[in-house]
């Protein structure tokens, strides 16, 4: 069943649901469109590697340091209107970014997309705190991670296709007219969430924004750089001081942009440190084996995408099957599963070899990574949100998303720096297999320490929550 908000009756939850699932798909397909577009935009530009590189990172860095910020706001000023106006900024900055001249409004473009980004992506999640209840909130949970398992895979599938029968600016300019049409389907399905009267946290919206910003800026940097780079720990300096100011504050205000409530809960605090861990471990997934696929295999763009269907269709179908799956299994039992499976899938992708198979040696693995995203990304969702205050649904929604965002911009740093010297010995497939194995390895690691947290903190946590 659906929850009361104020003003006129809802729509149906269908339709609510349908909503925020196309709006929340279309952010996570340009996440990763971008992948199988970016030989195509370098060479239409003429872009040098290092802005290139900026093509996605003024994206990612916007993103993540806007998370925070447009989550609370939700709570605030309220859920709907912020969800109509981040459609319109993430609409319109797609088409600047589809009729991009040069590199400069490229970048640009993307940099406003990733405000739109930041209001979407976590005012989705909170809606559906918003507008479903018990059984219903877990169902509409389920589609919800389905749509984020499915987005990254199915993006690199779409943006190939786009690029390989049309051109890379079909990809960027197929949201426009999607955002237009969830605008004026939300204006008429959803109604207005309550808003909290009161002064606005801007000491801690600006150290937030600029905490996040920071480390995400070093992170960036750390791939071109080194960590030992005096820009890389400036930055990362920077942020640590600003997030650990940020705390201090939070902790005096009446209405922080960040509860420190939120993090009491072991269950949830557990859930933010194995998301950052579990999604630095799967762009690492699928950044390096697109590599594999295309400069080891020798696919096209279009080839590669479909390369990944063993994955998105095995994921599809296990996360569909949680809601069922939940009324005899625990969160924590679908959590641990879902982890573990995404961990032996990883592993034996690692061991990739120049004599190996698509389909023996990277397909099978695939399945075993789909249906384990399949399992984990619903309970993990669960366990990000479990037992928040309606007041407080926006700050923990825009929590999930940073913990996924950073953890995606800290693990592809962390993993490009570890397998950076691997395959330099020797040449063609031989170099890319070890490249991408020495990578995906790194990416087993932080899996197998996502698991560790599930076991430890949040399984255990989950056990003693009091029930609502």
């Amino acid at each position: 069943m659906t929850t009361a908000v104020s003003g006129r009756a809802t729509a149906t939850p269908a339709a609510i649901l349908g909503i925020i699932l196309a709006s929340y798909f279309m952010v996570l397909l340009d996440n990763s469109v971008i992948f199988t577009g970016l030989p195509s935009i370098r060479s239409g530009l003429d872009l040098s590697p290092a802005a290139l590189s900026w093509v996605q990172d003024a994206y990612t860095l916007v993103f993540g340091g806007l998370l925070l910020l447009a989550a609370r706001a939700g709570d605030i000023v309220g859920r709907r209107r912020l969800f109509r106006i981040g459609l319109a900024i993430f609409g319109t900055a797609s088409l600047l970014v589809g009729i991009a001249p040069a590199g400069w409004w490229m970048i640009a473009a993307r940099a406003v997309q990733g405000i739109g980004a930041a209001i979407v992506a976590p005012t989705s999640l909170a809606l559906i705190t918003t507008y479903f209840d018990g059984e219903a909130r877990n169902k509409a949970i389920a589609w919800y991670a389905a749509t984020a398992g499915i987005g990254a895979s199915l993006g690199l599938l779409v943006g190939g296709a786009l690029t390989e029968w049309i051109s890379w600016r079909a990809a960027f300019l197929v949201n426009v007219p999607i955002a237009v049409a969830l605008i004026v389907w939300s204006g008429t399905v959803l109604v207005e969430t309550p808003r909290r009267t009161g002064r606005f946290d801007v000491i801690g919206a600006l150290g937030a924004t600029l905490g996040m910003g920071a480390v995400i800026f070093g992170i960036i940097e750390s791939a071109e750089a080194g960590w030992g780079s005096a820009r890389v720990q400036a930055a990362l300096a920077l942020g640590a001081l600003l997030l650990v100011g940020l705390v201090v504050h939070e902790g005096r205000v009446q209405q922080p942009i960040l509860p420190l409530r939120l993090f009491r809960s072991r269950e949830r605090a557990g859930a933010y440190s194995a998301r950052l861990l579990y999604l630095g471990a799967m762009i690492g997934f699928f950044y390096f084996t697109t590599q594999l696929l295309q400069d080891g295999f020798g696919f096209s763009p279009l080839q590669a995408g479909l390369g990944f269907l063993p994955m998105t269709l095995v994921n599809f179908v296990v996360a569909l099957m949680v809601p069922r799956l939940s009324a005899r299994l625990s969160n924590g039992t679908l959590l641990a599963t879902g982890t573990a499976l995404t961990l032996a899938g990883m592993a034996w992708l690692s061991r990739i070899g120049p004599l190996d198979t698509y389909l023996m040696d990277v397909a099978l693995p695939m399945v075993l990574v789909g249906a384990g995203q399949g399992l984990a990304f619903g309970p993990l969702t669960n366990a990000g949100i479990a037992g928040v205050d309606s007041a407080d649904a926006g700050a923990a929604s825009g929590l999930v998303n940073t913990a996924h965002q950073l953890g995606m911009a800290l693990g592809l740093g962390i993993l490009v720096a570890f397998a950076a010297d691997a395959g330099a010995n020797v040449d063609g497939p031989a170099a890319v297999t070890e490249h991408v194995g020495a990578a995906l390895t790194g990416g087993t690691v932080l899996l197998a320490l996502a698991l560790v947290v599930v076991l430890t903190v949040i399984v255990p946590a989950a056990r003693h929550r009091p029930v609502a």
